[in-house]
């Protein structure tokens, strides 16, 4: 049996992963590397990408850069959350606000201390990334759509950094960008509604507070239906393998999603929207090994 002690400590340690997101960003390094292996540079030999040290470095960097956002993120709207995620709130509150800024701070040195190793160039961008994170936490947010689309930029450049790191300029890497970009300012917008409450108590003005209900609506929609067309595009006209039946699945949720989006009234409607878009850009990360389901063993030898 564990001592009293020993639970606290682990309560603490299991709070201060609940403020990571650690299951996010597990999820952005794979979604890194699966993106590395078979779309950033499908001919390169599959030890030499999975044993590249410098992308290793560079996936590393990225995930306590996220980290230490999500810390930044939970310090600065620790108030909101009582009101809009009062359960997790509880949870994430045994970790005190001095230990989160510590973190925060630490994860950062660390990111760029990782990124010196690749280049200079990393660690001016993983700087900048750093500061339009913090940016966006401490002001940006609360400014209404300028927020949103600092949010989704900042949730696909991970990516954007792995994709210089290989100088793959193809056409369609650009399009998956998009459809990716689109489905997060998406839940963006969702995310808006869904925290509507706790918007107004702290006085955030985002689209739903300034404009209704019904205008956000016909955002979120004009945005689920532009997602269509790379959806599309990347089945009719570019090679993505058998990845084509995960976007043809994922038309099917839009068209779903946007039908259930105008039956939405309440928080839990908004919460199962929210939930059919994490869906999707999940599924997509695991899909891209429908690209060539054979390319891992052909590359092994």
């Amino acid at each position: 049996m564990l001592s009293r002690k020993n639970k606290l400590l682990l309560l603490k340690l299991l709070s201060l992963f609940s403020i990571v997101r650690g299951y996010n960003v597990l999820m952005i390094v794979l979604a890194q590397y699966l993106a590395a292996i078979y779309i950033m540079a499908p001919d390169l030999p599959l030890r030499e990408v999975v044993f590249d040290l410098r992308l290793f470095v560079l996936v590393l960097a990225s995930a306590l850069v996220i980290a230490a956002g999500y810390i930044i993120n939970s310090f600065y709207d620790s108030e909101k959350d009582l009101i809009n995620k009062p359960r997790k709130s509880m949870l994430d509150r045994l970790v005190s606000q001095q230990t989160k800024l510590s973190t925060y701070f630490i994860l950062n040195f660390l990111s760029v201390l990782f990124a010196s190793y690749v280049s200079f160039k990393a660690v001016l961008f993983f700087a900048a990334y750093i500061f339009g994170i913090w940016l966006y936490s401490h002001k940006l947010k609360r400014l209404p759509l300028l927020g949103n689309l600092v949010s989704a930029t900042l949730a696909i450049t991970p990516f954007f950094a792995v994709f210089v790191y290989y100088r793959n300029f193809e056409t369609v890497i650009f399009v998956h960008a998009i459809f990716l970009f689109l489905l997060i300012l998406s839940r963006e917008f969702i995310k808006d509604m869904e925290n509507i409450a706790g918007d107004i108590a702290l006085n955030y003005k985002t689209i739903p507070i300034l404009f209704g209900t019904k205008y956000s609506k016909i955002s979120i929609t004009l945005l689920a239906g532009l997602s269509l067309l790379p959806a599309f595009l990347l089945i009719e006209i570019f090679d993505v393998g058998y990845m084509y039946l995960y976007f043809i699945l994922a038309m099917a949720l839009l068209i779903i999603f946007i039908f259930l989006l105008w039956r939405a009234s309440t928080k839990k409607d908004y919460v199962w929207l929210h939930n059919i878009l994490k869906f999707i850009i999940i599924a997509g990360v695991f899909s891209i090994l429908l690209i060539d389901v054979d390319l891992v063993l052909n590359r092994i030898l």
